[in-house]
C-alpha cells in the first residue's frame, strides 16, 4: 500500500511539473525586431541567416512582448510602435505559436519611472475626459486587435508605472485618486473590448524587482483602492534594482503577501562593458556573463514560493543600431550569442 501511495504521489507530482513547465512563461520585448528586418538587418543563429522569431521559438520561448504607442509619430524619438506596426508584428509570433503580451504605455513616446508624457492629443484634456479617453483609446485598440486574430492573452496596463502615468494629473505620490481612476479606466476598457472571448489577464508593472518595502507601499495602495489585477509585474535591471538577494526577498514577500503571480517582465544584461566600468558587477560583461544573468534570474523566479513565479521577459533581445544594444542577445554581425541558449535545458526533451 505504501508503495502504490508513493507511485501515486510520484506520477502527480510528475503531471504537476509538466502542467507548469507548459505555463511557465519563456518571454522576449521583441517590439524593435520587425524595424530591423524591414531596414535589412540580418539575424543569424551558427552563421546563417534566420527568422529572428524563429530564433527564439527555436529556444524555448513561447511569450512575445510588444508595446504599444498613442501616437508615435508625434513624440521625440519617431519609434515606429503604433496600431498597425503591433497587429503586424503580433500575428507573425501568433503564426509561430507565440502567448502576446500587450504593453501599454499611454504615452506617445517611452513611459517609465522618469517620464510618463500625456499624449499629445490629450493633453488639454480634463480629468474626467482625460479618464474616458483612457477607456475608450483601450476598448478600441484591444478590440482591432481582436478583429485581425492577435487578441493579447495578456494586458499591462500602463508601464513601470511606479510614479504613476499621464502626468501630471497621473503622477504620484500626490495623486493617488486621479492615478487609481485612470489605471481602472484601462482596466475597465480591456475587460469591455472582450465580448465572447476569455479576457486576458491584467498585469501590473513597476520597476522595483529589488525593492520590498516600495513594493509593499504601492500594492498596498492598489490593494486599498480595490483594484482587479492578475498578475504583479516587476523590472530588474541589477545596477538600478538591487542585488540577486534583494530580488529575490522582494519577489518571495509579493507572492506570499499579494497571492498573485509574479513575472519579471523586464530583465536585461551586457555582453560588453557598459554598466560595470567603476565597479564590479554581479557578472562579467561578457556574452558568458549575460548568459549566467539569465540563468540566475530565472532560477529565483523558478524558486518563489507556491509557484507564484510564472515566468521571465529579456527586455529588447533584438534591436541592433540603437543605444542599448549591448544588452541585446546578437553581436554586431547578426549572430546570436550563448545566452539564447539558456532554456533549452528546460524545454528540449
Amino acid at each position: 500500500m505504501k508503495m502504490k501511495t508513493l507511485i501515486k504521489t510520484i506520477l502527480l507530482i510528475l503531471i504537476l511539473q509538466k502542467a507548469y513547465s507548459q505555463n511557465y512563461m519563456i518571454g522576449a520585448d521583441l517590439s524593435f525586431v520587425k524595424d530591423a528586418e524591414d531596414k535589412g538587418f540580418v539575424f543569424k543563429e551558427n552563421g546563417q541567416p534566420k527568422s529572428c522569431i524563429e530564433i527564439f521559438k527555436d529556444h524555448g520561448y513561447n511569450w512575445i512582448r510588444l508595446r504599444l504607442f498613442h501616437n508615435p509619430k508625434l513624440g521625440a524619438y519617431n519609434l515606429p510602435n503604433n496600431l498597425d506596426y503591433t497587429i503586424a508584428l503580433a500575428r507573425e509570433a501568433k503564426d509561430k505559436g507565440f502567448k502576446f503580451l500587450l504593453d501599454y504605455h499611454y504615452s506617445d513616446t517611452w513611459a517609465d519611472p522618469g517620464k510618463q508624457f500625456t499624449p499629445k492629443d490629450w493633453e488639454t484634456k480634463t480629468f474626467e475626459e482625460l479618464t474616458e479617453e483612457v477607456f475608450e483609446y483601450t476598448k478600441i485598440t484591444m478590440v482591432a486587435f481582436k478583429d485581425e486574430g492577435v487578441f493579447p492573452d495578456m494586458v499591462q496596463v500602463g508601464n513601470e508605472i511606479s510614479n504613476g502615468m499621464l502626468w501630471p494629473i497621473g503622477k504620484l505620490p500626490d495623486n493617488w485618486d486621479n492615478f487609481a481612476s485612470l489605471l481602472q479606466a484601462g482596466i475597465n476598457g480591456v475587460k469591455a473590448s472582450c465580448g465572447n472571448n476569455p479576457c486576458p489577464k491584467i498585469m501590473i508593472h513597476i520597476d522595483k524587482g529589488g525593492d520590498k518595502t516600495f513594493t509593499k507601499y504601492f500594492f498596498d495602495k492598489i490593494r486599498n483602492y480595490k483594484i482587479e489585477y492578475d498578475v504583479i509585474g516587476q523590472s530588474y535591471y541589477p545596477w538600478w534594482h538591487g542585488s540577486l538577494l534583494d530580488l529575490r526577498e522582494c519577489l518571495h514577500f509579493a507572492s506570499k503577501e499579494y497571492n498573485k503571480d509574479i513575472i519579471v517582465v523586464e530583465a536585461a544584461y551586457n555582453f560588453r562593458r557598459q554598466e560595470y566600468k567603476d565597479k564590479i558587477g554581479p557578472f562579467p560583461e561578457t556574452p558568458q556573463g549575460q548568459k549566467e544573468f539569465l540563468e540566475e534570474v530565472n532560477k529565483i523566479i523558478l524558486n518563489v514560493p507556491n509557484g507564484r513565479g510564472i515566468g521571465l521577459f529579456w527586455w529588447e533581445p533584438a534591436a541592433p543600431n540603437r543605444g542599448f544594444e549591448s544588452r541585446t542577445f546578437f553581436d554586431s554581425e547578426g549572430n546570436v550569442m550563448p545566452v539564447i541558449n539558456v532554456f533549452n535545458q528546460y524545454t528540449r526533451h
